[in-house]
């Protein structure tokens, strides 16, 4: 489910479930985390690049799985969103299609995030009857300012490649053959600096507001867990899974 790639001091790490869209199942979410940790934890690795294979970046939760008996992760969603926090390393994502959930929420915890042309993101939280995570209500309002980023949160739109970049959301967008190439050349003119460096920079500007940013997970945590499976969520999942359009006025 997941690729690496080494290129000199820059690791390119590819989610690689392309038959469901990247979507993170309990052994994607493992299996991301361990790669992350496994960077961090080798000294010639300075530059971590995150993307996706296929026509998405990721789709974010793999609904298909919900209710099932499955066994619980090693690491789950806390464990991988924690390994984002602390990642000491430069930390780009190149987003290679669409990205849904998690697969925008993710921006926040990085460094830097590129689009391709082609790319389109979604936060459809409110639309499945949730609310945010990975502290995207701190974060976003912050990268895009409050307008923006509240229309992306509570709209549960779509949001195109160059929208993302006007708003701040993500730094650049390329032509779709050319985001890796475009990103790993970035990457590479940071890896070349010392990595000493990389990571005190990096610490000066993540460390005074990691306490925040868990914060505003644990209380986005509290309302998605009050949420999830209540009749609205249940509405929302039902749908999904029949392919039709959720229907919240009947439970009003």
């Amino acid at each position: 489910m997941i690729l690496t790639t080494d290129d000199g001091h820059v690791r390119t790490i590819t989610l690689n479930r392309p038959d469901a869209m990247n979507a993170f199942n309990g052994q994607q979410f493992d299996d991301l985390t361990e790669a992350l940790l496994a960077a961090q934890a080798e000294a010639a690795v300075r530059v971590v690049i995150i993307t996706g294979t296929g026509r998405a970046f990721t789709t974010g939760l793999d609904l298909s799985e919900v209710g099932k008996d499955i066994e619980p992760p090693k690491h789950g969603v806390p464990g991988l969103f924690n390994t984002l926090i602390d990642f000491p390393k430069p930390l780009l994502l190149a987003i290679n299609g669409f990205g849904v959930g998690f697969g925008a929420t993710m921006i926040g915890l990085a460094d830097m995030s590129f689009m391709a042309q082609s790319a389109r993101l979604r936060c459809p939280f409110t639309s499945l009857g949730v609310v945010g995570e990975a502290a995207a209500t701190y974060l976003f309002p912050r990268m895009m300012g409050h307008q923006a980023a509240n229309w992306m949160l509570y709209s549960s739109a779509w949001f195109d490649a160059n929208e993302c970049k006007e708003s701040g959301l993500v730094l650049d967008v390329f032509p779709d053959d050319a985001l890796l190439d475009e990103v790993m050349t970035r990457a590479q003119t940071m890896a070349a600096n010392s990595p000493v460096a990389l990571i005190r920079s990096k610490e000066l500007s993540m460390g005074p507001v990691r306490e925040k940013i868990r914060a505003t997970m644990d209380a986005e945590n509290a309302v998605y867990d009050e949420l999830h499976g209540g009749p609205e969520n249940m509405e929302a999942i039902n749908a999904f899974l029949e392919k039709r359009e959720p229907d919240f006025s009947k439970l009003a």
